[in-house]
């Protein structure tokens, strides 16, 4: 099982072919930034439209056996996420409605300081809020995993400790290796680690070390290094690949309706479009690249096996449906 824990490209047929030839399973795919419940839904529309046109390609994957079956049927299993809690707006019950209609993963803030959770971008943290911690319970209820991957550590470290079954930080990777905003202190990834909770490494280049010029040799070593530090069960691939999206896109992932000032998000105006990816990674069918760098640095088979696709697969099995009584 072959599963990329978070893309957001610009979706077309070629994508959904690369996929194909890169061997993806499963692809966690957002479907909201900063989009309200109304505007998520057409998003879902767009989809089911194209499970409609490509249903040799893709179809709609709920549960880990969805995913099972796509793979048995050769085609690849798209899983909805959002990175903002914006779609529930300030209605918990919206929470049970966003599963039904197919979402398995909400990050409870995109950056910023949301109704729940406070972003990386703030200069204070609160940690989870009054609404977070009613939001969370629902959350485990429902079967939608709890995903701080852009959230500040104080309220990170609070979801862990509150979420009664394991969250997930999608997208990012260990401020050991690489210091940027949104990668995870150590002692995050120590409680990820602990509690059950799923981390996939990304490689987005703001997120590598020497970004754009980062080696498949330095990205394996780094998976390597916290293997060896807290285990090879708790994390997988969070490519975060933004393929064939314009530069605008940026602008709305940062921005959305909240500004009318531009966010250049890591720090420069140079950081406000896209960076090129490692030459080693541009698209779905570079994947196999990761799993020759992986076993290159020296885990085995079955090690190999449960990052790129496994650990999910097992974490999904536990997460997507409703709590056990």
């Amino acid at each position: 099982m072959k599963i990329d824990c978070l893309q957001y490209a610009n979706w077309s047929e070629k994508i959904f072919r690369q996929m194909r030839e890169g061997g993806l399973d499963g692809v966690h795919v957002t479907i909201c930034y900063h989009e309200n419940f109304r505007d998520t839904v057409l998003n879902i529309e767009k989809w089911n439209r194209w499970f409609e046109t490509y249903p040799e390609l893709i179809c709609h994957a709920r549960s880990a056996e969805d995913l099972r079956r796509a793979k048995a049927d050769g085609r690849t299993g798209i899983i909805f996420g959002f990175q903002n809690c914006s779609p529930i707006e300030d209605d918990i019950g919206l929470v049970e409605i966003c599963h039904t209609l197919g979402a398995r993963f909400m990050q409870l803030s995109y950056n910023n300081q949301s109704l729940l959770a406070t972003g990386c971008y703030e200069a204070e943290d609160p940690g989870i809020t009054r609404m977070g911690r009613q939001v969370i319970k629902e959350m485990n209820r429902v079967g939608l995993v709890v995903d701080m991957s852009h959230s500040a550590e104080r309220s990170t470290l609070e979801a862990i400790e509150i979420s009664e079954r394991p969250i997930a930080i999608t997208h990012a990777n260990p401020a050991f290796w690489h210091a940027a905003r949104r990668n995870k202190s150590d002692a995050v990834l120590a409680a990820l680690a602990e509690s059950g909770g799923m981390l996939g490494l990304s490689l987005y280049p703001h997120h590598l070390k020497d970004k754009s010029d980062c080696s498949l040799e330095s990205f394996a070593r780094m998976a390597a290094d916290l293997a060896e530090r807290y285990g090879v069960g708790f994390f997988g691939i969070g490519s975060d690949l933004c393929q064939d999206q314009p530069d605008s896109v940026v602008e709305w992932m940062r921005v959305g309706r909240w500004s009318k000032e531009i966010d250049y998000g890591e720090g420069s105006a140079s950081d406000a479009g896209f960076p090129p990816q490692p030459d080693w990674f541009t698209d779905n069918r570079d994947f196999p690249n990761l799993a020759r760098g992986l076993a290159e640095v020296g885990f085995n088979d079955q090690e190999v096996a449960q990052i790129m696709g496994e650990n999910w697969l097992n974490f999904y099995q536990a997460s997507f449906g409703p709590k056990e009584a």
